[in-house]
């Protein structure tokens, strides 16, 4: 099993959290791209995922108004977990909002996973009207009031991630993470500093969308007509495309031939590639749509990968999406 260091707490969390966004139950821009989960799918999701020995959960306002983060909430009570036993993280959306907007609509994140505590609050990403130092200040003075424990961003640029630490550390805190999107088809993090920053200063990356939302299963390789039928809009992006497809099809032959020699799927070794390859500081929330992919997504943490294949899955990756 795969627990980490969160930012520079003293939580350790799984390698592998929950993603919630698909908890959004059609509700909202956002809520739509995944379509509807019924309650009882929602429970056997996150039943099974704890029984993996995952041990935290990633929510936002912004999926669903809050419905993720209501599902997740009576999930938990559902199944009796302790207040203590939790690690939820969520998220603050900063569309068109003051900073001022944090701290009033708090309230509703409080109300939306009650009786659960909410151990990080993020900065869904680098949109709010008012200036990262006034964000910061407003999570700092949750975190000084006992709301929250640790403050994190999302979708922040390198500079954007120094402004966010600078600012909480004159206030006595530090960044705890940046959640970024970060698979073998986007690893833009890597050369863009963002990697770096966050190893050097003790910043937790939380890697979304580890499976390019599907695509690295390599079941849309297969059966090139399956992203058609499935609800929500990521049958219109450009990843799914027929030319996209035939371009990242080598990578998905090599996810193939690794997870043949270790009784896996093309998912799992992509998903810990992403928490493998590049250090302890990375952590990934992949999504689930059924109890048994929670559950192949949990078992990831007792997989683990060579060397060889490490440097292979690199080579493979960076030549089908053309980076050096």
């Amino acid at each position: 099993m795969l627990y980490r260091k969160f930012g520079n707490s003293d939580h350790h969390v799984s390698a592998i959290g929950l993603g919630c966004w698909q908890f959004s139950g059609n509700r909202g821009l956002a809520g739509r791209f995944w379509g509807d989960m019924d309650e009882s799918t929602i429970r056997s999701i996150v039943q099974t995922s704890l029984e993996g020995k995952v041990n935290w959960f990633d929510t936002a306002e912004m999926y669903g108004g809050g419905y993720s983060e209501r599902s997740l909430s009576a999930a938990l009570q559902s199944l009796s977990i302790q207040e203590q036993d939790t690690f939820i993280a969520t998220k603050w959306n900063p569309v068109l909002r003051f900073a001022s907007s944090i701290g009033h609509s708090f309230v509703d994140r409080e109300t939306n996973l009650a009786p659960y505590p909410i151990r990080v609050l993020q900065v869904h990403n680098p949109s709010s009207l008012s200036s990262i130092e006034k964000q910061m200040q407003a999570m700092a003075a949750l975190v000084h009031a006992g709301k929250i424990e640790m403050v994190g961003v999302s979708n922040f640029s390198l500079d954007q991630m120094k402004k966010a630490n600078e600012a909480l550390k004159a206030v006595g805190l530090t960044l705890a993470s940046n959640q970024m999107r970060y698979h073998l088809l986007d690893r833009s993090i890597e050369t863009n500093g963002v990697l770096d920053y966050a190893r050097q200063h003790g910043i937790t990356i939380i890697a979304y969308s580890p499976l390019a939302q599907g695509l690295l299963t390599g079941r849309y390789h297969e059966q090139p007509n399956l992203i058609r039928k499935r609800p929500g809009f990521r049958k219109y992006l450009p990843a799914f495309s027929e030319n996209s497809l035939h371009r990242t099809q080598p990578l998905i032959e090599i996810l193939k031939d690794i997870a043949g020699e270790h009784n896996a799927t093309p998912a799992q070794v992509a998903l810990r590639w992403v928490v493998q390859a590049r250090g302890e500081n990375v952590i990934a929330i992949p999504g689930a749509s059924s109890a048994h992919q929670a559950q192949q997504n949990a078992a990831v943490m007792d997989l683990e990968l060579t060397s060889a294949e490490i440097h292979l899955l690199d080579k493979i990756s960076r030549e089908v999406s053309g980076r050096p």
